[in-house]
């Protein structure tokens, strides 16, 4: 398994490096030590597994979770506790505070091993436009194609799907949903919400360099500042 870590303190670098060596699984490719070293090094070595900080010089662990297209398994590992819940809620494996406790680290990195869901690496995995999903909600049933949804919106542990008139419920995490979901076509425009790019009616400019996404049904999203700037770079010629 692939594995980057991300890290800014150079003794913690070391010591997790250290901690590693035993798990024999955990192939380490290379390591961060700010946001844009990170985003970079995810970009070029596609890793299984990422040991992120939250707090660096240029950011937090969240900002390097927001500007990535593919999204590697995540162990958390930082000195702060009071970022835990938000680190589950986007679907960390694990969260590690320092000084790492080995047995600790062993029970998070065999989590990893024997995580079933979809990573970076899993790219014949993507749902195409033309595919069809079963979904239940309730007594109704629809089968529908991927390529005719128009977004997903996040609803704590499930998501809300639109299409047509439709807005069923589905018992899984918008992060599981991102994964299967083809990043040419849809785009994670921020924490609550995956947009369906050909169903974008218009782009307005909004506060702060973020960007305001009018869909065909009139729905407004906001974009914030640094997935406005990717969305930007994905639509220019």
């Amino acid at each position: 398994m692939k594995a980057i870590i991300i890290e800014d303190s150079r003794l913690a670098r070391n010591e997790l490096r250290e901690l590693l060596k035993p798990h024999k699984a955990i192939n380490l490719v290379a390591e961060a030590e700010n946001c844009e070293q990170a985003v970079s090094l995810i970009s070029e070595e596609k890793p299984d597994l990422i040991f992120l900080d939250i707090n660096l010089p240029d950011g937090s662990g969240f900002d390097i979770l927001e500007k990535l297209r593919f999204t590697p398994k995540v162990i958390f590992t930082t000195a702060y506790d009071e970022y835990a819940i938000k680190a589950f809620e986007v679907n960390a494996l694990d969260y590690l505070l320092k000084p790492i406790n080995p047995n600790k680290l062993k029970r998070a990195i065999d989590k990893a091993l024997n995580d079933t869901t979809f990573t970076t690496n899993d790219l014949t995995n993507y749902l195409d436009s033309e595919s069809k999903i079963f979904i239940k909600d309730g007594e109704r049933c629809w089968l529908i194609e991927v390529g005719k949804i128009r977004y997903f919106e996040n609803c704590g542990n499930h998501a809300q799907v639109f299409f047509e008139d439709q807005k069923p419920f589905i018992y899984k995490s918008l992060s599981k949903i991102e994964q299967r979901l083809n990043p040419e076509l849809f785009f994670r425009a921020n924490r609550q919400q995956i947009i369906n790019l050909n169903f974008i009616k218009n782009i307005e400019p909004w506060v702060n360099n973020s960007l305001l996404v009018i869909m065909t049904d009139e729905k407004e999203i906001e974009v914030a500042r640094r997935p406005a700037s990717r969305l930007k770079e994905m639509l220019s010629l």
